[in-house]
């Protein structure tokens, strides 16, 4: 996923270069001396795919530079601590998900069952903390960590929240917020703190990344119901049998007729959804006007988290934020 504005060839290279380090470095912190953990690994590196976290450390820390472009070894250690974060994330979501498919291959619990997949979460994130130690600063490895505390405290509560047909939107933003929306918060944070920047311009930049990663997650619940398999590239409709309401599921139960809203309850207290229940839902949906809903307010936090970015000069890595901001919206995978 390398998004930069247009005709910015240099930020585009500089870009791929600062990504392809944060890739070695990633492989060469997690080699084992032990050949299945190596197998493992390789297979999880393929769930890298828009290597979002690490463009938003990479780019907060060229925008917040004093020349606009610089990168340091630190802010490639925490992109790739991030990263693993990251990762060891998908590994349990798609063992609390039962998933099956991960970046159009089987996941790691479908592939060796759900003890491997922990194990491999685990040793995803203790090589993160690992990687985080080498810095001479510990306040990098304080930040993440709450992240990751705030992340796990986020899919506590949409655990907690399953099967709530009365879930409202200020419950679910609060859980998009703290499961999603925080590491990106944290990845453009680090990116300025790394630098010395001042604390109003790491506060900025935190809002930036969070309202991002709010609309990400939006529109990640959005494909869940309306994409295909095919190009999102993993198991879809999975929220709808887990019982976890999103906000397209919201609105539509809230302002639905009573005999649409009937149809709703009956397919999410099923359990498990057929193709032409998807296809009924999606038809509720789109009578509801809920994806329109959803992506506006996806909309809206992206518009949000560009004006954020008004403290930074006008330099071409401000210029990839907006377009990775942009790019959010238009995703289909």
């Amino acid at each position: 996923m390398l998004v930069v504005a247009p005709g910015d060839q240099a930020t585009g290279l500089k870009l791929a270069e600062e990504l392809a380090l944060v890739e070695r470095q990633f492989a060469i912190e997690l080699t084992s001396d032990l050949e299945c953990v190596n197998q493992l690994v390789q297979h999880v590196e393929r769930y890298r795919g828009k290597m979002l976290r690490p463009m938003l450390v990479l780019v907060s820390a060229m925008a917040s530079s004093p020349s606009g472009q610089d990168v340091t070894a630190a802010h490639r250690v925490v992109a790739t601590v991030v990263e693993m974060v990251h990762m060891a994330t998908l590994v349990h979501d798609d063992i609390l998900d039962e998933a099956q498919i991960r970046r159009k291959g089987q996941t790691v619990n479908q592939l060796r069952g759900n003890e491997t997949a922990v194990m491999l979460g685990d040793y995803l994130i203790s090589h993160a903390y690992h990687l985080c130690s080498s810095l001479d600063t510990t306040a990098a490895s304080r930040v993440i960590a709450w992240a990751t505390n705030t992340v796990c405290e986020g899919e506590l509560l949409q655990l907690s929240n399953r099967q709530n047909w009365q879930l409202d939107e200020d419950t679910y933003y609060e859980i998009i917020r703290r499961k999603t929306a925080s590491l990106c918060g944290v990845c453009c944070k680090l990116g300025s703190m790394l630098h010395g920047a001042d604390d109003a311009v790491s506060e900025s930049l935190y809002l930036y990344g969070e309202k991002l990663g709010k609309a990400f997650q939006i529109i990640d619940d959005v494909l869940d119901l309306t994409g295909d398999i095919q190009t999102v590239g993993k198991t879809l409709g999975r929220d709808v049998e887990k019982g976890k309401l999103t906000l397209p599921m919201i609105h539509a139960l809230r302002t639905a007729t009573a005999a649409r809203r009937q149809d709703l309850l009956a397919i999410l207290n099923a359990g498990q959804v057929s193709s032409e229940q998807s296809e009924r839902i999606r038809q509720i949906l789109q009578e509801t006007g809920s994806l329109q809903f959803a992506n506006a307010a996806a909309q809206k936090l992206v518009e949000e988290a560009k004006a954020e970015l008004n403290i930074l000069p006008d330099t071409p890595a401000r210029a990839c934020l907006i377009t990775m901001a942009d790019a959010v919206i238009t995703r289909q995978s």
